[in-house]
């Protein structure tokens, strides 16, 4: 009735005028006094309302269309009613919908596209790796443990470009098993040794043989490779640690806490550490930052139903608390 009144409004505005102007009119030619223009008046404002209840009722659902936001875009169609300005407004948004649909599906198989290369030129790129790691894998001296560096620097890097394209797909791509935690912490770190060993750190890793996961082993391995290269990238001096240890809480929860003595991270930077593409000032010290290591890890542990959260203190080092909550990838699994 609002959006009515206020479409109405120009016309409510020179009726009154001209009621005005006629009464007025009557009462210079000498009319028949001010009962009659009253009368007059209430005849006319009777039809006014007569008129706008009318438009009301024809075009009520077009009204309340208008001054409703659709929840989906099922919704989004026009008002049911037949009048000329709701089936000229179904009409309209029908095509629009129509285009929006096309434009939309065709955006999403380019996307498709985009990601289906992305994925095929990954593990095209990882052969070539392969073959230049097993041709230096028994070569001693300085370049060729250069070219090992390097080559764990790409790897990890063509790894991050293929768990992020295949994000918005992580439901097609996800295996979820009772996995022992210390079997798959130490399995990530023998495979970073080469970067410990660089950096000369060394990790210390406390967790008991018992506690297992309910989880996903190639992503969580990605996870946890990522908190590693932080980790020792962030570590500048030798002979620090970074520190492994698994729990199980009082509430039956089983927590991985992944804590090293490195830089730590300012508190001014604390909050944004899980966006993507954000350095911070670390990132302009340490120029191998991309802002998408943790990133990566947030999204992933939420897509797995872990909870992962992150304390630091600037000069004192950082701790990174995953908690796997058993109820939240029972539900994802049964989705």
């Amino acid at each position: 009735m609002k959006l009515l009144l206020r479409e109405q409004f120009p016309l409510i505005v020179v009726y009154l005028a001209q009621l005005v102007l006629i009464t007025l009119v009557y009462r210079l030619d000498g009319g028949s006094g001010l009962n009659v223009s009253l009368y007059a008046a209430l005849l006319s404002t009777c039809l006014l309302i007569g008129y706008l209840a009318y438009r009301y009722v024809t075009n009520r659902t077009f009204y309340e269309r208008l001054e409703t936001t659709p929840s989906s875009l099922d919704e989004a169609g026009g008002p049911t009613q037949d009048s000329p300005l709701a089936v000229s407004l179904r009409g309209l948004l029908g095509s629009q919908f129509r285009l929006y649909k096309n434009d939309l599906h065709s955006y999403r198989h380019k996307l498709e596209e985009h990601i289906h290369f992305i994925n095929q030129w990954v593990h095209g790129m990882k052969t070539p790796l392969s073959v230049i790691h097993l041709i230096i894998q028994d070569k001693d001296g300085p370049p060729f443990t250069a070219i090992g560096d390097e080559l764990d620097r790409l790897k990890k890097g063509l790894d991050t470009v293929l768990y992020t394209a295949r994000l918005d797909t992580f439901e097609h791509d996800f295996y979820v098993e009772r996995l022992n935690l210390e079997t798959i912490v130490r399995g990530v770190t023998s495979e970073q040794k080469r970067l410990f060993i660089r950096k000369r750190v060394f990790p210390a890793i406390q967790i008991d043989e018992q506690i297992t996961v309910t989880t996903d082993e190639k992503w969580l391995t990605f996870v946890l490779t990522q908190l590693i290269t932080n980790a020792v990238r962030y570590t500048t001096e030798e002979g620090k640690h970074v520190f492994f240890h698994g729990m199980v809480t009082e509430d039956k929860q089983t927590v991985l806490e992944i804590r090293d003595e490195g830089v730590g991270i300012p508190a001014g930077d604390l909050p944004r550490v899980f966006d993507a593409y954000f350095t911070g000032v670390n990132g302009r010290t340490f120029q191998e930052s991309t802002g998408m290591g943790l990133y990566l890890v947030k999204q992933i542990c939420g897509k797995l139903g872990h909870e992962v959260s992150i304390r630091s203190e600037e000069g004192s080092g950082t701790t990174v608390r995953i908690v796997f909550r058993e109820q939240d990838i029972t539900n994802l699994t049964n989705v």
